[in-house]
């Protein structure tokens, strides 16, 4: 595209229209409207709690900026993250069914972060057809990389396991553009990390140290560098069909 090119279409601004725009095609209309809808939101700093387990529902969150988690604790403080959203995913689109959350939604990096209301969220599914099925589509892929994940911590040895990780990462934040080809900001300690993939920290560190010293990786501070996809993808046997891309993944 030329530098005096025109302004940028709204998908390529926004990820929430870049993330459903993928799942199915969406009129002027429809991306007006999600426009509209994600345009308000607030800056929330890390390691803030936007819904704790046991709250009442009270609207759907919007990630439009950083990265957020699902999570549970144990009584012991024990943790399991289950999900990272990124840009563009909506937390528990069906949340209106439940009177308690039965997790913890908390960001890990500055976030910029809406809350549709659920009387929005019922007009969007209701009178918008297309918005409805991707973001039905988007709720049946966020259910398919908890299953992916849930391999991830019963089968693969903890090298796989951090590599299948920053895979996924890599391709869910270029679709929404927040990633170039090879490298992504990744806000996640090293303890975060390990209560994802169900390791000791002490563990995650041996993987992470090996990841560089075969030269696949490069991580510092707060940015991801992928030095070697084809490799990393070897490693993780990672196959991207879960995340449901179509063309985008082979992009």
């Amino acid at each position: 595209m030329s530098s005096n090119s025109s302004t940028p279409p709204l998908d390529a601004m926004n990820p929430l229209i870049r993330k459903l725009e993928g799942f199915g095609p969406l009129s002027d209309q429809d991306r007006a409207i999600l426009k509209s809808v994600s345009a308000s939101g607030h800056l929330i700093g890390p390691r803030v709690d936007l819904i704790r387990e046991g709250d009442a529902p009270d609207g759907v969150i919007l990630i439009m900026e950083g990265i957020a988690c699902r999570q549970k604790h144990r009584a012991n403080g024990a943790r399991q993250i289950t999900a990272y959203l990124v840009p563009g995913d909506a937390c528990d689109l069906d949340v209106a069914l439940l009177s308690r959350m039965d997790h913890t939604i908390t960001t890990l990096s500055a976030c910029r972060v809406v809350r549709l209301p659920l009387d929005v969220v019922k007009r969007l599914m209701e009178e918008h057809p297309a918005i409805a099925r991707s973001l039905r589509m988007s709720t049946l892929v966020d259910e398919a990389t908890l299953r992916e994940w849930l391999v991830n911590v019963g089968c693969r040895s903890a090298i796989e396991r951090i590599a299948h990780l920053f895979c996924e990462l890599l391709l869910r934040l270029q679709v929404v553009g927040f990633a170039s080809e090879d490298t992504y900001e990744f806000p996640v300690t090293q303890l975060d990390l390990a209560d994802t993939v169900g390791l000791s920290n002490v563990h995650v560190n041996r993987s992470l140290q090996e990841l560089r010293r075969q030269g696949v990786i490069e991580l510092k501070g707060r940015t991801l560098r992928i030095l070697d996809r084809q490799r990393l993808k070897s490693i993780a046997e990672f196959d991207a069909k879960y995340l449901h891309l179509g063309t985008r993944a082979a992009a």
